[in-house]
């Protein structure tokens, strides 16, 4: 079959050829990728050149990744995919804590650790604690929920980037919540950091004029029963680039003061010198439909 000018008649064989297809959903995203994909291709009168260099772009991407790197998460998240299916699906009822994204860094297993442990395993950087309450929605404590914490040190790395400086799970660990859904534990403030930039993905930023960095932050997932899990950020108040964020993850109610605390009392109740920074946020889990 001959095709016309724009390549129509080639787009409707590819749909045609997904019609079988027995998931329905699968059907569903297949068909809408085919047709945005073949919609682009004449927009920008893509050429043969420019979708061959985009195959070893991927190409390259994929040969990138390892056990403890994921670059295409890199990519989506540079490009804001991942922000916008978070945003597209990360609904939540009123006060319950607002989702953002995953990150390319949760590669490991957190190590279970002990309330008031401290996960910064190589000292050196501010001390740090972070205390909070899991509860549901209605402002009932969840005893027993899991809350998963991983971060950047002071200087900005993760422990699977310096595995020969870093000890495995530095900056790792899975707490349960006591029986009023309290947790704790003590850290370092972390640093803003840049993304990875020696693979595509960096490549990519700068090709486009685009910045690595992040801004200091503390990832968490909380989960518990009857609950539906959420994934999210800390960011810290007033540290650069919480307005340019290369991943787009930041939420105004994710920002949060680690304040500075003079308070001999509770350094010695927490076990961290005095002065000490101090982060309090709660994860509020909605109930699970």
């Amino acid at each position: 079959m001959t095709t016309d000018a724009t390549g129509t008649d080639v787009t409707e064989q590819a749909l045609a050829s997904l019609r079988g297809t027995a998931d329905p959903r699968l059907r569903e995203l297949l068909t809408g990728l085919v047709r945005h994909l073949h919609d682009f291709a004449r927009e920008t009168r893509l050429t043969q050149e420019e979708w061959e260099r985009a195959i070893a772009f991927l190409t390259a991407t994929g040969q990138a990744c390892t056990d403890t790197r994921q670059e295409f998460i890199l990519l989506s998240d540079v490009l804001g995919l991942s922000m916008l299916v978070e945003t597209v699906h990360g609904h939540r009822a009123p006060g319950a804590t607002e989702s953002t994204v995953l990150g390319p860094f949760h590669m490991t297993e957190s190590p279970v650790r002990e309330l008031g442990d401290d996960i910064d395993l190589v000292g050196g950087g501010a001390p740090c604690v972070v205390s909070g309450r899991v509860r549901s929605e209605d402002g009932t404590p969840l005893p027993g929920a899991v809350v998963d914490v991983w971060q950047a040190d002071d200087t900005g790395f993760y422990d699977v980037q310096q595995p020969g400086v870093q000890p495995a799970g530095n900056g790792r660990g899975l707490f349960t919540a006591d029986t009023e859904g309290r947790f704790w534990f003590r850290t370092c403030v972390p640093a803003p950091y840049p993304i990875p930039t020696d693979g595509p993905v960096g490549g990519l930023l700068r090709a486009t004029g685009r910045h690595p960095y992040r801004p200091a932050h503390i990832h968490f997932i909380a989960t518990a029963e009857g609950h539906t899990p959420v994934t999210t950020h800390i960011f810290v108040a007033g540290g650069d680039y919480l307005d340019s964020d290369a991943v787009f993850a930041v939420k105004q109610s994710l920002v949060q003061d680690f304040a500075e605390t003079d308070d001999p009392s509770l350094a010695g109740e927490f076990g961290v010198p005095n002065p000490f920074r101090h982060a309090r946020f709660d994860l509020v889990l909605e109930r699970a439909a």
